[in-house]
């Protein structure tokens, strides 16, 4: 339902569109062993929840990249949803940049995945709107360099993952 949700509103206009970005919930949590580099090698179980941020995207035709509603603390560079939309800029096949709107709703830090959903929105949404002709599977593999949860986001079920 996700996917349909976000492909329905997915057309190029000038005008801001809003787009759904859900939170998850953990609903289980192992730790399974112990990293070489010092983390936790976990195995959870996710599912989304009725819980969403709004990502409020517009189209650019100069390149740039501006985020309005940064958090507070942390430079609009360093948030996931800029990141997101700089990953994706190799792989655009038009010259576009995009503005950025986030109405927070998801507890910031709560676990519950919100910069991950906004940043796996971003991916979708920019995907068909620059034209970069990325698979599911591609959106995939550069989310996981945004975060752990980013991947689960581009899915419609429960998920378990393991790292």
């Amino acid at each position: 339902m996700r996917s349909t949700q976000i492909e329905d509103a997915m057309s190029v206009s000038e005008e801001i569109q809003a787009f759904p970005a859900p939170a998850k919930l953990n609903l289980d949590l192992r730790i399974t062993g112990r990293r070489s580099d010092g983390y936790h090698n976990l195995e959870s179980i996710f599912c989304l929840i009725g819980l969403y941020d709004t990502v409020q995207l517009k189209m650019r035709t100069d390149g740039q990249i501006i985020l309005h509603t940064p958090v507070e603390g942390l430079e609009p560079e360093q948030d996931l949803t800029y990141r997101a939309a700089k990953l994706l800029l190799p792989y655009a096949s038009v010259a576009h940049g995009v503005e950025i709107w986030l109405d927070k709703v998801i507890p910031t830090g709560g676990g519950l995945g919100g910069g991950s959903s906004d940043a796996a929105t971003v991916l979708m949404v920019l995907n068909q709107w620059w034209q970069c002709g990325l698979s599911r599977q591609q959106l995939i593999d550069l989310g996981v360099s945004l975060g752990a949860d980013v991947p689960f986001l581009f899915l419609e079920e429960v998920l378990l993952p393991k790292e």
